[in-house]
């Protein structure tokens, strides 16, 4: 069961959740999806690890790092920078590793097709760029370039995670 936990989330909030859908504490049975946004989440999730931990539930944590970093372009375009999304992910492995907790993983939405749907990274896509391969009716996705860029340096956040931790906390 995943349950997504924003900006306002609170320890009270979370802990709720914690007791009523994982009462008996099985490992496994919860997920928190965490969709902060890079300003927010070396601020808000470290409480809401730790106190989760002491309480004495295992749940999976994973990050959602492109619906906490959404905004709209001056074309009306809504978007996402590529560096947002990857402060996001580096701040969410940078919390577990100093709590000493599992970074369970990441969520994105991407395409190996070369859309124009988020800004920044590779290949370079700027706000005046958007409306050239715009494809989405929902959500912006990274495109191919984009994708393995944020891949590669997610695979970066997690190897230093694991060196730190031990090689058993992946």
């Amino acid at each position: 069961m995943a349950v997504k936990l924003g900006p306002r989330a609170t320890v009270e909030e979370t802990l709720e959740l914690v007791r009523r859908l994982d009462p008996e504490r099985q490992p496994g049975r919860l997920t928190f999806v965490v969709r902060m946004g890079a300003d927010q989440v070396r601020g808000v999730l470290p409480e809401l690890v730790e106190r989760v931990t002491a309480s004495g539930a295992v749940v999976g944590w994973v990050c959602d790092p492109m619906h906490g970093n959404t905004f709209t372009a001056p074309s009306g375009h809504k978007t996402r920078r590529v560096r947002d999304v990857v402060d996001e992910i580096a701040g969410f492995f940078e919390v577990h590793q100093t709590l000493g907790t599992h970074a369970g993983g990441v969520h994105l939405e991407m395409t190996g097709r070369e859309v124009t749907e988020c800004v920044g990274g590779d290949p370079g896509v700027g706000l005046g760029d958007l409306p050239a391969r715009y494809e989405s009716a929902c959500d912006p996705r990274l495109n191919r370039g984009q994708s393995l860029e944020v891949a590669r340096l997610t695979a970066d956040f997690a190897a230093r995670s694991r060196t730190t931790l031990g090689p058993d906390a992946a």
